[in-house]
């Protein structure tokens, strides 16, 4: 019954339509929702899942992504990060295989260290060019001396499930790669980060060889994760959260057989780069205890693991990444310690 009688979204933003009206306690509420959401639409689909636990229900990612699309229309032009130096770089035959590049604002006397950005959103959804997942990293880092590239990929209402994500991503990789010299960057210094799906999907490309061999990526020299709550699938279905049971099956099917294939814990073998699991001390799902799982069967083949647990929501991990603070502070210590080119450049 409680279900039935939770209001849809479309009621809801006719509420806040008429929020102007409201007046007293009530309507600062209404008037702080319908910032929410606009906020939600304006970032790169991780916040508007908050928003979706409270109101959406458990929708599929066609479902999710016209919601998104129809959220963005009360937030036109907002959200957008810093203007790449190069824009849709096609790294792949699909609509969604482009990336952006944004080239070093210092450079050093040797080619420069390459980061590589893959946006979250449920797998369903998100925008190499939200700010959040771009401004702050890329005002750090470029300034710093790094290539700083933000891929998107194709989407699961595209057909694209996590798996084939993952081989889009590595792709992105091995393109940047082999690409490297044109933006006076280093093939031989590549570190992947991504936030929410996005660290799934690093995670999973840097775990399983054969999806590095396919795309013939070289060698990198790490991953970061931001916030993964999928980096063992099998141990993650049973407990994903209600609103989000449609997606995740859409993403990884119904089988335990599909589960392990796109499961960065299950695949992860001694050819993996070293990792960092950044994860929310918030989240009811336990996304540190799979990180930590991970790191101890990385440590475990000899492959250096760490978990950085933050008291942040999933959201602020994504966009807080790059100011300055403890947070960033810890995050490039553990990119410290993978090259001494990087080492030299984050002092």
């Amino acid at each position: 019954m409680a279900r039935k009688c939770r209001p849809a979204l479309a009621v809801i933003l006719v509420a806040l339509a008429c929020a102007g009206a409201q007046a007293g306690p009530l309507g600062e509420r209404i008037r702080e929702r319908r910032q929410q959401m606009r906020q939600a639409a304006a970032d790169d689909g991780s916040a508007a899942a908050d928003i979706g636990a409270e109101f959406g229900g458990s929708l599929s990612c066609e479902q999710w992504r016209r919601k998104l699309d129809r959220l963005q229309q009360l937030a036109p032009g907002r959200g957008a990060g810093p203007a790449p130096d190069q824009r849709d770089v096609a790294y792949g035959p699909g609509p969604l295989e482009k990336l952006d590049v944004f080239l070093p604002k210092a450079r050093g006397g040797q080619p420069a260290p390459i980061i590589l950005m893959v946006h979250g959103g449920g797998w369903c959804a998100g925008d190499k060019q939200a700010a959040s997942v771009t401004s702050n990293k890329v005002a750090r880092w470029t300034a710093k001396g790094f290539v700083f590239a933000s891929v998107d990929y194709p989407m699961v209402a595209d057909g694209a499930d996590a798996l084939a994500q993952a081989n889009s991503v590595a792709r992105a990789a091995a393109y940047v790669q082999a690409q490297a010299a044109r933006w006076g960057g280093d093939p031989g210094r590549l570190i992947l980060i991504g936030h929410s799906a996005g660290a799934h999907l690093v995670s999973l490309v840097n775990a399983d060889a054969d999806i590095r061999r396919a795309s013939r990526m070289r060698p990198i020299l790490g991953t970061v994760s931001l916030d993964a709550g999928a980096l063992d699938v099998v141990a993650q279905m049973p407990h994903v959260y209600p609103f989000l049971r449609t997606r995740y099956r859409e993403a990884f099917g119904d089988s335990e057989r599909g589960w392990v294939a796109a499961s960065p814990y299950h695949r992860l073998d001694t050819t993996a780069a070293p990792w960092l699991g950044v994860c929310s001390t918030e989240r009811k799902d336990d996304s540190c205890g799979q990180a930590r799982a991970y790191a101890e069967k990385s440590n475990g083949l000899g492959i250096r693991a760490a978990v950085l647990p933050e008291d942040k929501n999933h959201g602020a991990i994504n966009k807080e990444l790059g100011l300055p603070g403890s947070y960033t502070a810890a995050v490039e210590t553990f990119m410290s310690g993978l090259d001494p080119v990087v080492a030299a450049l984050l002092r």
